[in-house]
């Protein structure tokens, strides 16, 4: 994948379809990420593997002495696993000409991770989804253990799934890129992406910046009337961020719509809510410069405003090259 001097993602390559691992566990109690892949679906073709992970905290001196029992077991696990996984698909609606050859692979290490890393490796992924944790409210995203570890490290794109969210039945019918970390400091690698995608998909882009209030105290020494001036300023800033990458767009991807937007509210939640959303919306950030490229690494600012996220999201590793997908003449994306 390259990209020309106006920014114009040009291919390299013809992959296709779009390869996405899920992370889930029959054991878990959620399915968002299973219904993330789904939703996927409906709007393009991709090929769709289930990873579980069987965590095993015991040593390696241990294994050693039971190695015929826990292969014997292991190969049991893997069995079982695999009838969950394919019912779990069935019922989420995804057709069979979605699944991978190995479409269930259950993998064990102590780590959850790297053995995540080590799957997207193996199966070159391009998303590795992931749900939220448990006691996440509805309709928000809360990182596990796992999950902040990969939002910090991982060299695939990583797809977030909010919790018990509603998806359109007509899968992605806009594509979102929000301005957060260091704006146009960063890569923007999340903007083309997000811009490519809705092209393929002849759907609208929205493009948007935030800016939540309340988050810090007023000094003593400094006055509410300059505070005021500063954030009008930015604001302004903010307007003519908007606008240069929406001729950027424009200029690179002529037949997509473009708009933008700016979510003003007190803290994250109130940013976000400031602005409308749709089920059909697909939410693209970047990661910060300061991570290590290329992976995917958040500062802050993203952390904090993933707890907020009401739609699938997509977080880029650092200058991430995206892969370019066709259209297979043999595959027709589904409508439910």
């Amino acid at each position: 994948m390259a990209t020309d001097s106006a920014g114009a993602v040009s291919s390299t390559s013809t992959r296709q379809p779009a390869r996405i691992l899920v992370a889930w566990n029959p054991s878990s109690s959620g399915h968002e990420a299973i219904a993330y892949a789904a939703w996927l679906t409906r709007a393009m073709p991709v090929r769709i593997r289930v990873v579980s992970i069987l965590l095993r905290p015991w040593p390696a001196t241990s294994l050693a002495k039971l190695g015929g029992k826990y292969k014997k077991s292991f190969k049991k696990e893997a069995k079982a696993c695999k009838e969950a996984v394919e019912q779990v698909l069935t019922e989420a609606g995804v057709d069979q000409q979605y699944w991978d050859d190995d479409v269930s692979v259950l993998a064990d290490g102590s780590s959850p991770a790297p053995i995540l890393t080590d799957a997207a490796k193996e199966f070159n992924a391009d998303l590795v989804i992931v749900g939220s944790s448990t006691s996440t409210p509805k309709g928000r995203f809360n990182t596990s253990s796992t999950t902040s570890a990969l939002l910090h490290s991982s060299p695939s794109p990583l797809g977030l799934a909010p919790r018990a969210t509603k998806l359109s039945k007509n899968g992605i019918t806009r594509l979102n890129y929000a301005f957060l970390e260091s704006g146009e400091d960063t890569s923007q690698a999340g903007l083309l992406y997000a811009a490519n995608l809705a092209d393929k998909l002849s759907v609208p882009l929205r493009i948007m910046a935030f800016s939540p209030t309340g988050l810090v105290d007023i000094p003593v020494m400094i006055k509410k009337s300059l505070v005021q001036d500063l954030t009008d300023q930015w604001h302004e800033n903010a307007l003519a961020m908007l606008d240069r990458a929406r001729d950027r767009i424009m200029d690179c991807f002529p037949d997509i719509t473009v708009e933008t937007g700016i979510g003003s509210g007190d803290g994250w939640s109130g940013a976000i809510d400031a602005l409308k959303w749709k089920k059909g919306d697909l939410l693209c950030l970047d990661s910060s410069n300061g991570g290590p490229a290329p992976r995917v690494f958040i500062g802050s600012p993203t952390s904090e405003f993933l707890q907020h996220i009401r739609v699938p999201t997509v977080v880029l590793p650092v200058d991430y090259q995206q892969p370019e997908f066709t259209q297979p003449e043999s595959v027709t994306p589904q409508q439910h």
